[in-house]
């Protein structure tokens, strides 16, 4: 029996994303599903109700949510949303599994099965179902459009007939998909850019963008791509050489994270207080902490000698469209290792994508880090 999709409105503040687009909804439809979208649930992200076509539309979020075998979420459902849901069902996306244990009790209390993609194994195969990816392209390169707009400088060099303007010179701390990105809208915007971070692996992919690798003598690879935690001696190291180098960078932008963690503190307050005056950081990490001691979440802030400091949230909500038709593709892509060719779902428990996106599963808790997180907050 063919199963139904739904997708709801989301409610979070700022975020103009939505899970189902027109075109991931065609999609789905050809493979003989059923497809249910509250009423004005694409609004945000400029996708109208009349384009999606042969798709039932709910009144309300109860509407949808009561006819849902399968719930795609941008955010985590809220509480009310998982409490609509039927037992058996399935709810797919953004969970953030580490800081919210009521909402993992009530998906597990509830019988909901749910997967965050934000555990997907970093794999080649996973690579089209990758959301962590998809949206950091997008905050990478909106961060840098933000530090150019708030810079008294040029980016660019300009040779004008009042004289020769020099480049702006921009440093990104962080080489993932974020920070690539970055660096790739730096150049583009005529910046002398140099990249920095403290996997030795990224030199090449930061020299390959025509980036500058800033050489401060500490490593730190970890596993899945990520960086690993720094030690007491290695963090003095990095932080000494940095505060150095950075006295002469006009824009700097931070991609530094750790998943499940805060993020790593790398520009600390006596750093910012060495730059010169007009300088300008923006801090991607500011939701899970901030790379700068100085971050404000949400806010921009100016220090005393003249360093701007923003500390932007959900870059990716602000380019609703891409973000929207980039994440809704990731969706259908992890969807498709389910749906069988009646329509139906069939989850494949020994696929790995599967298995280890599982957060809750039939009553139980199936990801073990987020098990003893709620067991410890019981």
């Amino acid at each position: 029996m063919s199963i139904t999709i739904s997708a709801v409105r989301e409610t979070a503040p700022g975020e103009r994303r939505v899970a189902l687009t027109p075109d991931v909804a065609k999609k789905l439809k050809a493979r003989q599903v059923n497809l249910v979208i509250e009423h004005d649930a694409g609004k945000a992200a400029s996708f109208p109700d009349a384009a999606f076509k042969d798709v039932e539309v709910a009144a309300d979020a109860r509407g949808a949510l009561a006819k849902a075998d399968v719930l795609l979420t941008v955010q985590p459902p809220t509480l009310e949303e998982i409490a609509a849901l039927r037992p058996g069902s399935v709810t797919i996306g953004y969970l953030q599994p580490h800081l919210a244990p009521e909402r993992i009790k009530a998906l597990r209390d509830a019988k909901i099965t749910s997967f965050a993609m934000e555990l997907l194994p970093r794999t080649t195969r996973a690579q089209a179902m990758d959301v962590l990816s998809s949206q950091a392209n997008i905050a990478g390169y909106k961060a840098v459009l933000i530090a150019a707009e708030a810079s008294p400088k040029f980016f660019p060099m300009l040779t004008t007939a009042a004289g020769t303007v020099r480049p702006s010179k921009a440093l990104i701390v962080g080489a993932g998909v974020a920070g690539l990105q970055a660096i790739a809208t730096a150049r583009r915007l005529g910046a002398q850019v140099e990249g920095f971070d403290v996997r030795p692996e990224t030199k090449e992919q930061i020299q390959s963008l025509g980036a500058k690798y800033v050489e401060l003598g500490v490593s730190a690879a970890g596993a899945g791509g990520y960086a690993r935690e720094l030690t007491a001696e290695e963090r003095a190291q990095q932080q000494a050489a940095l505060a150095e180098h950075i006295k002469g960078v006009d824009v700097i932008v931070t991609t530094a994270a750790v998943p499940g963690r805060k993020a790593p503190r790398i520009i600390s307050a006596d750093m910012v207080r060495g730059m010169k005056a007009g300088s300008v950081i923006v801090d991607i990490a500011a939701e899970t902490g901030g790379n700068c001691e100085l971050t404000d979440a949400g806010k921009t802030i100016v220090t005393d000698n003249g360093v701007t400091i923003i500390g932007p949230l959900n870059l990716a909500a602000s380019a609703p469209i891409h973000a929207s038709e980039l994440y809704a593709k990731n969706l259908y892509n992890f969807l498709e290792l389910s749906i069988t060719k009646e329509g139906g779902l069939h989850l494949d428990w020994d696929d790995e994508l599967i298995a280890k996106t599982c957060v809750t599963h039939a009553g139980e808790i199936r990801h073990e880090p987020t098990k003893q997180l709620v067991e410890s907050s019981a």
